[in-house]
């Protein structure tokens, strides 16, 4: 009686879902800080691409500035200089240009 009386219960072993907590965790983290604004920030480029139009003044990925002259389908004609007019890919228009353009 005396041995049964200090022997001490079994640690328990925790649950399935107390031990795959963490790993959710820092996925839900993941996506709220770094997918979702990602996925925000490149849908909203791709409205302002979609947008575009004749007379923007707009700024290339490469850091060209220039005002679009001619939309076609995956095609953007931009002049960089007077006269000088040159096609981009419309993925590589990343944002409209500030009042510094000429």
């Amino acid at each position: 009686m005396f041995n049964t009386l200090l022997q001490a219960p079994a640690p328990e072993q925790p649950s399935a879902l107390m031990s795959m907590l963490p790993f959710v965790l820092i996925i839900v983290i993941f996506y709220f800080f770094m997918i979702r604004p990602q996925q925000k920030r490149q849908k909203e480029l791709n409205n302002f691409r979609e947008a575009l139009k004749k007379g923007d003044h707009v700024v290339t990925t490469g850091g060209i500035y220039g005002k679009v002259v001619k939309i076609a389908d995956n095609k953007v004609t931009l002049e960089i200089a007077d006269g000088v007019n040159v096609e981009f890919d419309k993925s590589a228009i990343l944002s409209q240009a500030g009042d510094a353009q000429n």
